[in-house]
């Protein structure tokens, strides 16, 4: 026992170095002003109309690429499912091997994929038809996002789908459920908690990001991650960039207790 405890101390300094010390410094920062005391004038810079617009942005594109991912990821892992694949297969690596490379050189690869003189433009030109404005917009950010965090939607979803055991289908098809009624009736419930960590591990990053609006979306799409990011690195004002950055840890927070919430209740639903 006291083995496994002493064991558990570097955790416990690593977690205070990198998590909670940096989580207060940024909380100082976000209550207080240049010289002055206590604020909340940090926080309410989000009603800023621009920054505000930015935050809206952000939750509409992190939405749309969540709901993307799920759609794609979904039927991806029924399928997978049901060929019966063993987790270190080589199908299953395929969809692992992306997350091994740079997230910014996987950025960088959808740049040159959509700009105006990308590979989709150079096809459309062998095509004789006319280019497509692809880059620098809301879209090729939603490109970038689904590419980059799908795999975080199809393996939670696939490890849920593996546990489920056949004695439940075949108990539902004796029962003479048909195959819709099946998956509505057992598969689906069951596979929530998957289904509800993919969404939490794809829409908090996608929240978040900046990298990929900054290539992607250059200047003419700015989200809340980029604001954030200019409050720190360009105008060096670390109490608003602090502020803004509780404001967005706000509805991280919600959303995942809303997550949890839905996750606790499908687990505790009975599927008959």
């Amino acid at each position: 026992m006291n083995t496994k405890k002493w064991l558990s101390y570097p955790y416990t300094i690593w977690m205070g170095i990198f998590v909670i010390v940096p989580l207060f410094i940024v909380i100082y920062y976000g209550f207080t002003a240049e010289g002055a005391g206590f604020t909340l004038s940090n926080l309410t810079l989000i009603a800023d109309p621009i920054n505000l617009a930015s935050l809206w942005l952000s939750l509409e594109l992190s939405i749309v690429s969540t709901v993307i991912c799920l759609i794609l990821a979904y039927p991806l892992s029924l399928i997978l499912h049901g060929m019966k694949l063993k987790s270190n297969s080589f199908i299953i690596m395929i969809f692992i091997l992306p997350m091994w490379m740079n997230f910014l050189l996987r950025t960088l690869a959808w740049q040159n994929i959509l700009e105006k003189t990308g590979v989709i433009n150079t096809f459309l030109k062998l095509l004789h038809l006319p280019p497509l404005e692809l880059i620098n917009t809301p879209g090729a950010i939603i490109f970038g996002m689904v590419y980059n965090f799908l795999p975080f939607m199809i393996l939670p979803i696939y490890n849920s789908l593996s546990k489920i055991s056949d004695d439940y289908i075949n108990a539902a098809r004796d029962l003479g459920a048909n195959s819709l009624t099946t998956f509505f009736k057992v598969i689906l419930p069951l596979s929530l908690p998957g289904v509800i960590s993919g969404i939490t591990m794809v829409f908090v990053p996608s929240l978040t990001t900046f990298v990929i609006s900054d290539i992607l979306g250059g200047s003419k799409v700015v989200l809340i991650g980029n604001i954030i990011e200019q409050q720190f690195k360009t105008v060096n004002n670390w109490h608003t960039g602090s502020g803004l950055s509780l404001v967005l840890m706000v509805f991280i927070l919600f959303s995942m207790a809303v997550l949890a919430k839905y996750d606790k209740e499908s687990e505790g639903t009975n599927i008959w």
